[in-house]
Order: C-alpha cells, then sequence, then structure tokens
C-alpha cells in the first residue's frame, strides 16, 4: 500500500518546539501565535479548557489537545493540585496553506491511551521533559514531530476524519487517487486517469471524491499544485522554474490557475507573504 502521508510531509514538513513542562495552577491563557499551533499533552490533573471564554472542554484523564492553526485558548485547573502538561508550538510548513493542517478541525482532543503507537512515545517524551539532561529540548522537540505523525495516523486509520484531505487518505480506493495526485502533480491527470488509479468507474469514482473531500477531482488537483507553487514562492524561487513542477504549460497558464484559487497572481500573493 502506498504511503499515504509521505509526499505530503516531504513537501510540507512539521516542526514543535517544547515550551513548558511542569505543572499548571488555576488559570493559564496561551495566546493565539501567528501561523503557529500547539500540541498540549495533560499527563495529570482536570484541566477544563476554554475557547473565547466558553468551556469547550474538561479533561480529566491523561489526554492530549492538538492545534493544528492558531487559536487562543485557556486552561483552568486546580489552584492547589494543578496539572502536569507538556506543551509545544507546532508549526505546519506553509501554515494556513498547508494541506493537512487546513482539513483538520479546530482542535482534537483525545485520551492518551486512544492513540495506537504513542505511547512508546510518550514514554520517552515524559521521561525527558520532567528530568534536566543535556539535549533535553532538541530531543523533547524530535519526540513532538513524531507524536504529530501518530496522531495523524490514529485520525486516518479509526475514520475519526468524516470530511476533507485525511478522510480520503482514509479510504480504501481514493487514497490512491490523492497519493498519485501527490507524487506526480505535473502529470495531466485526467478524470479517466484518476479513477483508473483508484479502481473505480469514472462516475462512482468521481461522485464518492466530491462527497468524501468536499470539491471534485480537478478542484483538489489545482488546490494541491497552487499550494506546492506557494511553498516555492516562500522559498524564493522564480516562476518560471515552479511552472513545469506543477503541470502548467506556460507562466500565463500557472498565473490564471493561481488567481482563480486564490483571488490574486503569485506576485500579489509573494508581496503579501512578505509582509
Amino acid at each position: 500500500m502506498a504511503d499515504r502521508l509521505e509526499a505530503l510531509l516531504e513537501r510540507f514538513s512539521v516542526s514543535a518546539r517544547m515550551f513548558h513542562a511542569g505543572t499548571l495552577c488555576g488559570i493559564n491563557d496561551l495566546a493565539a501565535e501567528d501561523g503557529t499551533g500547539q500540541l498540549h499533552f495533560i499527563r495529570r490533573g482536570v484541566v477544563e479548557v476554554s475557547h473565547g471564554g466558553d468551556i469547550a472542554v474538561r479533561v480529566d484523564t491523561p489526554s492530549l489537545l492538538l492545534y493544528p492553526r492558531p487559536l487562543a485558548h485557556r486552561f483552568i485547573t486546580d489552584s492547589a493540585s494543578g496539572a502536569d502538561l507538556t506543551c509545544a508550538h507546532v508549526r505546519f510548513d506553509g501554515g494556513a496553506a498547508n494541506p493537512i493542517a487546513a482539513t483538520l478541525p479546530a482542535f482534537v482532543c483525545m485520551p492518551l491511551a486512544q492513540v495506537d503507537g504513542l505511547e512508546g512515545v510518550l514514554t520517552l517524551l515524559f521521561d525527558e521533559a520532567f528530568q534536566q539532561r543535556c539535549g533535553r529540548r532538541a530531543v523533547l522537540d524530535r519526540l513532538f514531530e513524531i507524536a504529530v505523525v501518530q496522531i495523524l495516523r490514529h485520525l486516518m486509520e479509526n475514520g475519526e476524519a468524516r470530511i476533507g484531505l485525511l478522510a480520503g487518505l482514509a479510504h480504501p480506493r481514493l487514497r490512491n487517487a490523492l497519493v498519485a495526485m501527490h507524487e506526480q502533480p505535473a502529470q495531466d491527470w485526467s478524470l479517466e486517469a484518476l479513477a483508473a488509479s483508484a479502481g473505480m468507474s469514472r462516475s462512482v469514482f468521481a461522485n464518492t471524491f466530491r462527497e468524501t473531500l468536499g470539491c471534485t477531482p480537478g478542484q483538489y488537483l489545482q488546490q494541491w499544485r497552487v499550494s506546492l507553487v506557494q511553498q516555492g514562492l516562500r522559498q524564493g524561487r522564480p516562476l518560471k522554474s515552479i511552472v513545469g513542477d506543477v503541470g502548467y504549460g506556460s507562466e500565463a497558464a500557472l498565473s490564471r490557475a493561481f488567481k482563480a484559487q486564490c483571488g490574486v497572481s503569485p506576485r500579489e500573493w509573494k508581496q503579501a507573504a512578505q509582509h
């Protein structure tokens, strides 16, 4: 079976930086930082989590909270006993344009015991977090990054993503067409070719794709290509060097598709992204 996350993570990496390990007591506000989400592991204690004043969830068992995109939140814990947490800033390359981050809900809350394959990572992570060893932060950052991949695996393999990219990657047939587009964005993909890669008829593929991902195969392919163009522009590559990578015959054709998707030209988008 094709690796459903490999091409995505190769092109749009995930990085993490630990910023807290220890006990939180009382009320703690965590601000939304531009382009950055957060991942919290609650090891012990009861935590009420609020967004904008409303209690979103009450956590009373060891759990994780993943915020793939910036979202201010407040932790309310007992002022005496508090709760033990290990926290990291998480950055999905490309920010809001990252195809993985864009498909995730505003926040994910799950008991730690529910996530397959996470136990070993957490044992190492908590051991490092609550000790003072040389190289501690570097180890913790890598462990948080591994944990993000484990969480994505869990969401896919357990069908917890109902619609969007992760739901498509979880589908036993659609995943093949998605991986094909991710790995070969320059290919001149027709609906028939994509349906064949999924082992489905043209009509069934088109309908299933739209119902699962919320868009047509053609729309998704354009979104994927444009996200690659944006990544190239952020890296300082000239537009003419990106054209061939994403399957457009000319800069003019690429610019038309880009503007149709983003509402601005590649040049205008790059200028705005630099400010």
